[in-house]
């Protein structure tokens, strides 16, 4: 290795991303990962559990946007309005990095245990969703109703918003796929 350089994370998480689209998720070590960004092995294994854990870096930060902006929503919203509020705030932090998430829903798409933890993401937003709705005193099954169906709405809105060109803000799609599950009551 050579003279230390900055952005030791970001530079495992770009190597990731681009050893698995070039050989595949299962072909590629944390070793080459970690050769490929400059840095040692056990470098990578201070930044993530495993190489898995490349792809779903942001989701607790994900997880504590959402939070907060459920919290923080308008006291006037629905439970679900909250939660969107929450979901948009969320998929708001993947604006600025859309072809990383292209290529990112690529690989997971690719292999059944990386679609397994993305739909565990996907629980664990639910989770958090339900609980700042409790937290805003929204009792159940209303908290758990409105947090599942606003993840739904979210997972709804990501997919259009990864296929979809020009690309519309993340926001967009989440008002689209929210008035879609509206129509449908």
């Amino acid at each position: 290795m050579g003279r230390w350089e900055p952005d030791a994370r970001g530079r495992m998480i770009r190597a990731a991303v681009e050893l698995f689209t070039e050989r595949g998720f299962e072909q590629t070590t944390a070793g080459e990962i970690a050769e490929r960004a400059g840095v040692t092995e056990r470098t990578f294994f201070r930044h993530f559990a495993d190489k898995r854990e490349v792809l779903f870096d942001g989701s607790r930060t994900m997880e504590r946007t959402a939070y907060d902006a459920i919290l923080a929503a308008a006291d006037d919203l629905s439970p679900l309005d909250a939660a969107l509020a929450g979901m948009t705030a969320g998929g708001g932090m993947l604006e600025d990095i859309r072809d990383h998430a292209i290529r990112r829903s690529k690989i997971v798409a690719a292999n059944p245990g990386l679609q397994e933890r993305e739909l565990l993401k996907l629980a664990a937003m639910a989770e958090v969703a339900t609980e700042a709705l409790r937290k805003r005193g929204v009792g159940e099954p209303a908290a758990s109703l409105a947090a599942h169906s606003a993840v739904t709405v979210f997972h709804v809105a990501f997919t259009r918003w990864l296929s979809a060109q020009p690309a519309p803000s993340f926001a967009d799609c989440v008002a689209q796929a929210a008035d879609a599950l509206r129509a449908l009551l």
